[in-house]
């Protein structure tokens, strides 16, 4: 997994926040134990549609054709989402991404969660719980708003250890974002290789939308790092210099390098890491009248990169509520290599340094 996105060469298009586990290689952590006949569940992961896991929980609305969506969650087994709806309702999927996203997501996680282990009692449980993503990327992790966050948190953990202790079971912590302040302004990367003449677009109604058939190269923004994707490895060296020459950027690196993000297929031919302080975002457009159509929409899967912006509602009088276009307004952003903290009731586990330490500890520990 190098980004919350996928180039697919093929096709000429990204393809961001997919469900399948399919997406992930590699043996699970847990098959050692489930072989052994432990069973597993999987609570709001987001590539775990299609594990081979006994019990899966996950939002996953269906869009309607006419507009809007209807709220679902995805269960193994399909039975479990009748059981959920009665007990706790249709999952509150605005509470989940969004200006109106909420620490409180996790709370309906959490209950989702406790339903579902009191149904099907899994012997393994693994739940993610969103409530440090929005408020630390809105403001800034030092910023005293994030405080009701780790509120929050702080209570939703309080909850789960008490649950673990009383099923007499063993209970991890993994925090993986490490989300630092934004300091400076966003780099463009998409925009950078417009004016160098690598990315290419199309006018449609006066609004700019790329033309990934034409493009030579195209980034694919996520947080703090971009993958650059480019046609013709002659033009590596001038997407490079078309990035490095703004100034914006701390390292753009070539996968030939090597290097943990150099997947062989999923990985762009270049890595592009924003400046300290900094993050890439996605447009290529310079003027807001260029935009289009989706750029004012929470549009997860149609915009070819990570938009932060999609947390703020925009400030303008519009007759239907639009998200923001000022990416001044983003306080905190992640991705590039950082400590990360474990904790846990098995000593083992809190001694952990790096995610592979941690994996190989929970393997044994699922063993045991």
């Amino acid at each position: 997994m190098v980004c919350n996105g996928w180039w697919s060469r093929d096709l000429r298009r990204s393809f961001f926040w997919e469900q399948s586990s399919a997406l992930v290689s590699g043996e699970r952590v847990w098959a050692e134990a489930r072989a052994a006949g432990r069973t597993v569940g999987m609570f709001f992961f987001q590539q775990s549609l299609g594990e081979d896991v006994d019990f899966i929980v996950s939002p996953a609305h269906i869009h309607r054709h006419g507009g809007g969506s209807v709220l679902y969650r995805y269960t193994v087994p399909p039975e479990a989402d009748a059981a959920l709806k009665a007990s706790n309702g249709a999952f509150p999927l605005w509470r989940y991404w969004g200006p109106l996203a909420h620490p409180k997501a996790g709370d309906a996680c959490l209950r989702d969660f406790f339903a579902a282990a009191r149904l099907y009692d899994p012997d393994i449980a693994f739940l993610y719980l969103p409530t440090l993503d929005y408020d630390a990327q809105r403001f800034g992790p030092d910023d005293r708003r994030c405080d009701r966050a780790f509120a929050f948190l702080r209570r939703q953990l309080e909850r789960l250890a008490d649950f673990a202790s009383r099923a007499g079971a063993q209970m991890h912590v993994c925090g993986e974002y490490a989300i630092a302040p934004v300091s400076a302004p966003p780099a463009f990367p998409n925009a950078d290789l417009r004016r160098a003449g690598l990315f290419s677009v199309r006018d449609v109604g006066g609004r700019s939308y790329p033309d990934f058939h034409r493009s030579r190269a195209f980034a694919m923004c996520d947080h703090e790092v971009a993958h650059v994707f480019v046609r013709d490895s002659g033009d590596i060296d001038a997407a490079r210099d078309a990035l490095l020459s703004t100034g914006r950027y701390e390292s753009v690196n070539a996968r030939c390098d090597g290097g943990e993000w150099a997947h062989p297929t999923a990985a762009g031919e270049l890595l592009a890491v924003a400046a300290s302080g900094s993050w890439c975002a996605y447009p290529w457009w310079t003027s807001r009248g260029e935009a289009p159509d989706y750029a004012t929409h929470i549009d997860i899967h149609n915009k070819p990169g990570f938009d932060p912006c999609e947390l703020f509602f925009d400030r303008g009088p519009w007759l239907h509520p639009r998200t923001c276009q000022d990416h001044s307004r983003v306080g905190g952003t992640h991705g590039r290599r950082r400590d990360i903290a474990f904790a846990s009731t098995s000593p083992a586990v809190a001694s952990c340094s790096s995610y592979l330490d941690f994996a190989a500890s929970l393997r044994r520990t699922l063993c045991d």
